[in-house]
């Protein structure tokens, strides 16, 4: 799947004053992570277990 095809989302962490910025694209097999301010660059892709299980450590380090 082409990168440009995909449906690409902001982190609502993400400041609009252009720093820390990381979009994310889902796929039913794969997850796809890149920094928004260079969108052509190679970007992560991972396993939706492995994407739940990093959203869940989040969720339990901010509780």
């Amino acid at each position: 799947m082409s990168t440009e095809n995909m449906a690409w989302v902001k982190s609502s962490y993400s400041g609009g004053a252009g720093g820390e910025c990381v979009e994310v694209a889902e796929h039913p097999t794969a997850i796809h992570i890149r920094d928004s301010k260079r969108p052509t660059a190679p970007h992560l892709t991972i396993r939706p277990t492995t994407w739940a299980a990093f959203l869940d450590a989040e969720k339990t380090e901010r509780a």
